[in-house]
């Protein structure tokens, strides 16, 4: 892989995970503007522009990077074989430094002080344990739809999955360290205090690793399709041109699934 290619990549992880921070912290302030007070409708918007931005994001920066958009969707992918320690190593940082700048922009949007941190406190049992199933089933849902061959349908189940979560986990269904990490800059109806961000870092990285297993458990030879998460994208080989999207699996590898 060229040098120009993880460049990009990693451009399109920071913007990515940029724009959905921007659109997660955005669309609360909004929601807590147009419908102050109303608890439930404040999160039923701000889970439907949460989901429908994520379908569009994914659509859009997709083929360059995957989509990962996420440290523990690398961090699995990663452990599939589908990218490299190093891209990883790149990928992450990205990812949270976008998520950051998205809140900012977010907060600057809508007149609010640019840098501030959340008051918000989000620590308990449940909670937490929320985070380990909303975790489970996102990295379920990814490479579970891409190993059945349903890739194009990703963006589309990852955005209804993730604006459902919003609501049957008591967490809202954060799943993301990246996202987690930005939130704590914004202190608005999404925000989360730096106090408690450790915890909810910590139980993804639990629901991620059950993620792993069960996935493994139920597709053997996920490693035939990781290259392809979040969506499939090009690389190219070390001339430059491109070879195509990751790995196709073989029909007895299919069977086998």
């Amino acid at each position: 892989m060229t040098s120009r290619t993880l460049e990009r990549r990693l451009l399109a992880e920071f913007l990515g995970t940029g724009l959905l921070v921007a659109a997660v912290v955005g669309s609360g302030i909004m929601a807590t503007n147009l419908s102050p007070g109303q608890v439930g409708l404040e999160l039923f918007e701000n889970a439907a522009a949460t989901a429908g931005a994520l379908i569009a994001l994914i659509l859009c920066f997709g083929p360059v990077s995957g989509a990962h958009f996420n440290p523990l969707v690398t961090a699995a992918d990663t452990i599939f074989g589908g990218m490299t320690p190093t891209e990883a190593a790149a990928y992450i940082p990205a990812q949270i430094t976008g998520g950051i700048v998205g809140a900012w922009v977010a907060n600057a949007m809508f007149g609010l002080p640019t840098f501030e941190l959340s008051t918000k406190v989000r620590s308990a049992g449940p909670l937490w344990g929320s985070e380990v199933v909303a975790t489970l089933g996102l990295l379920l849902v990814i490479f579970g739809v891409v190993r059945s061959g349903r890739a194009s349908a990703a963006p589309f189940a990852v955005g209804a999955y993730i604006g459902a979560a919003y609501f049957f986990t008591s967490s809202t269904s954060f799943a993301n360290p990246a996202v987690t990490i930005a939130r704590m800059f914004s202190n608005s109806f999404a925000g989360i205090s730096p106090s408690s961000v450790p915890a909810f870092v910590v139980f993804q990285c639990v629901g991620a690793a059950l993620a792993v297993a069960v996935v493994w458990a139920l597709y053997p030879h996920v490693a035939d399709s990781a290259a392809d998460v979040v969506v499939p994208h090009p690389v190219e080989s070390t001339d430059g041109g491109p070879t195509g999207t990751g790995p196709v699996p073989s029909a007895k590898s299919k069977e086998s699934s």
